[in-house]
């Protein structure tokens, strides 16, 4: 997948164009994106799909209980796998938010790119003030010779595929239903800093996390069976979201996960967390005694899912 940052480097034939924020790059998204690939073949063409970054509400101001299910990399990487041939990454500000749909139309996506066909959701809306809505976006097909072909609503047995349900999926806790609606399992990239080192004298060494990204969502507070990929290779573990009551009276959340099998100093060092299934809530114990025997039923109970 060839990456740009502006129009100015992109260069396709018949190209069959996308355009989102993309959030997750989850079933619903999946849908859209292997129509356009499917289209983009069958022309002889390139597929393409636009973001925006920043995203909109950042540079909007609306950042009040923001929070993403991917950051931009995590992104990139999703939509890579994909098969996707290009992406734009075109940078949004507060003078790109205020052109009109069909002029944005007509000056990028015909003028700058030649859009051949245009890949959409069923309720996909763009341009200044969400304005440009299905009938918007038809109009300007029409006027500026380009197809539009119209993805339907996604659903699954929990229900509709959003981005807005994942999050609240995962706000609750919920990952095996956010995992289902995503198709995949819900990752977090992040850096290891150190930590109190108290995990170590209890048996159960953990790597403290720091997420990329300011905005990364962290499922809720709780005990969760992962996997874990650190310097290239893959392990089993366990992770702890919250703020260790049994230990620590400060009130900072962590993020702390126990790598099964892996007997190295990691610190500093990239770390990615895969979420399988939740195990409990945290817990207040009376001694350490006490959560010391909890941690090994964690640990096995990790194990048995990670090995099914």
């Amino acid at each position: 997948m060839r990456i740009h940052n502006s129009l100015d480097t992109l260069r396709v034939k018949k190209a069959v164009v996308t355009l989102g924020i993309f959030d997750g790059v989850h079933h619903g998204h999946r849908l859209i994106l292997n129509k356009l690939i499917e289209e983009s073949k069958r022309l002889q063409g390139e597929s393409v799909v636009i973001t925006f970054w920043p995203h909109p509400r950042v540079v909007l101001g609306k950042t009040k209980s923001l929070r993403f299910l991917n950051t931009i990399n995590e992104k990139l990487e999703l939509l890579e796998a994909m098969g996707v041939d290009h992406l734009v990454k075109l940078p949004f500000t507060l003078e790109f938010s205020k052109i009109p749909a069909c002029i944005f139309a007509n000056d990028y996506l015909v003028n700058k790119i030649g859009v051949h066909t245009l890949v959409i959701g069923y309720n996909h809306q763009f341009g200044h003030k969400n304005e440009g809505g299905i009938q918007s976006l038809e109009e300007c097909a029409a006027a500026h010779y380009f197809n539009i072909i119209k993805v339907p609503e996604h659903t699954l047995k929990n229900g509709k595929v959003s981005s807005t349900t994942i999050r609240e999926l995962l706000e609750k806790g919920e990952i095996k239903k956010a995992n289902e609606l995503l198709g995949y399992e819900y990752f977090l990239n992040g850096t290891v800093v150190s930590g109190k080192q108290i995990g170590r004298q209890l048996g159960f060494p953990t790597a403290n996390i720091k997420p990329d990204g300011n905005y990364k969502l962290v499922p809720h507070d709780g005990v969760y069976a992962v996997r874990v990929e650190v310097d290239g290779k893959h392990y089993g573990g366990m992770v702890n979201i919250g703020y260790n009551p049994t230990i620590d009276e400060n009130l900072n959340k962590t993020i702390e996960v126990n790598i099964f099998e892996l007997n190295k100093a990691i610190y500093n060092k990239p770390i990615k967390i895969i979420f399988v299934e939740r195990l409990r809530s945290e817990m207040k114990f009376k001694d350490l005694e006490e959560l010391t025997l909890q941690l090994n039923n964690d640990k096995s109970d990790s194990i048995a899912i990670l090995n099914k």
